[in-house]
């Protein structure tokens, strides 16, 4: 009797672990998963020179769709072109898309203008509080003027959003604890 208890329960975990293991990483966290990068001549390589990249991005923002824009904008803000991609994502016919405000967010953020920045996140959080994303850059922005408790308090929104397994999570626990390392 109980070697077939035994045998269903492994039988139903077995099952629920494929589920979660085939089921598409979107509808397991409410954050921005990051757009496909773009193909074309959109996002022109660092090696070319500034005024190159300017002219060539402003030319082709005006003919770009909101999502061409949050890819666009997206890619140069994690390639470290944070002016550039403010410059782009500014552009957006649809200046509250919460990806947007998140992404100016997060270029303002790593161009040192944190409180710029928090406004993004908060404006964001204030209509779509389950953005775990957003929860994370905010939660990096705590840490960046040093306050460790409100970015765990992030983290702990973002557990009960997407749980402790999700990315946004583990990137934004990764932080704190580099901080706490250094820190302490």
């Amino acid at each position: 009797m109980l070697l077939v208890s035994i045998a269903k329960w492994l039988r139903v975990a077995v099952a629920g672990l494929t589920v979660v293991a085939f089921t598409p990483a979107q509808t397991l966290a409410a954050g921005d998963d990051p757009p496909p990068k773009p193909t074309s001549n959109q996002g022109a390589s660092k090696s070319k020179s500034k005024t190159k990249t300017k002219a060539k991005s402003k030319g082709k923002e005006s003919r770009l769709n909101q999502d061409e824009i949050y890819s666009l904008g997206y890619w140069q803000a994690k390639r470290g072109e944070y002016a550039v991609a403010l410059a782009t994502l500014r552009s957006a016919p649809d200046a509250a898309d919460p990806r947007i405000e998140t992404m100016i967010g997060f270029s303002l953020r790593k161009l040192g203008r944190v409180d710029e920045a928090m406004a993004y996140y908060q404006r964001v959080l204030a209509t779509h509080p389950e953005r775990t994303t957003t929860r994370q850059y905010l939660g990096e922005a705590f840490l960046q003027i040093g306050d460790p408790d409100r970015a765990k308090e992030q983290l702990a929104e973002i557990a009960k959003r997407c749980g402790v397994a999700c990315e946004d999570y583990q990137l934004l626990a990764d932080e704190i604890a580099n901080f706490e390392s250094r820190s302490g």
